[in-house]
């Protein structure tokens, strides 16, 4: 089994202290980390069965995708959010950032609601349905992560972003090439590092120009 050769709380610790996060945000991240492993034991929430993988594996991660961005949102829509992953560890990161988070399946939409209440998040909101069909809002950062091909995805996307809104697809670093489609101008790659488990990853980064061309 893979993972950290740290205990969980030693994880991220080291992860926050590498990324220049605060040190207590270890605590709930190790909840959050607790409850997905937990859920994972019981329905097909993610690969990662163990509290010490999903810290390493996906908290992390998601808390590196953060700190990339090229602003500190107001607002974060996490589209195909699957497990809650990069949306439920922003939302603890950022208490004043509204996070949205967008799932079809119902079981997973599930446990992203029993997550919010777990971890007191006032800032989250679960939506059930797919991301092209339901109601959209605007938010200043979009996120898609594995939802669906780049296009598509972008397409998608374009429904919940604000003007001059950013819309961000994590990849990875050896990713082929993006074109942005109608609309949406390139703002070119952003590349990371997630602490602890070395992995590098780019951000393909755009924004919704405010006028037509």
């Amino acid at each position: 089994m893979g993972g950290s050769p740290y205990p969980l709380r030693e994880s991220l610790s080291a992860g926050l202290a590498a990324l220049a996060l605060p040190s207590d945000l270890a605590e709930p991240l190790a909840e959050l980390s607790d409850l997905v492993a937990s859920w994972a034991s019981r329905m097909n929430l993610t690969g990662h069965r163990t509290a010490e993988e999903v810290a390493v594996r996906l908290v992390l991660d998601a808390l590196a995708l953060g700190v990339a961005l090229p602003v500190r949102p107001r607002s974060l829509a996490d589209l195909g959010s699957g497990a809650g992953f990069p949306g439920l560890p922003l939302a603890l990161l950022w208490p004043t950032c509204r996070i949205t988070l967008v799932e079809a399946r119902e079981r997973r939409h599930h446990f992203l609601r029993a997550a919010i209440r777990a971890l007191d998040l006032a800032n989250a909101t679960a939506l059930r349905g797919r991301a092209e069909q339901i109601a959209a809002t605007a938010h200043e950062v979009v996120v898609a992560q594995a939802m669906a091909p780049p296009a598509l995805a972008l397409e998608w996307m374009a429904r919940w972003v604000e003007a001059d809104g950013w819309l961000v697809l994590p990849q990875a670093h050896d990713s082929p090439p993006i074109a942005a489609p109608p609309g949406i101008e390139s703002a070119g790659l952003r590349r990371y590092q997630i602490p602890v488990s070395g992995i590098t990853r780019s951000l393909w980064l755009g924004r919704r120009r405010s006028r037509p061309e």
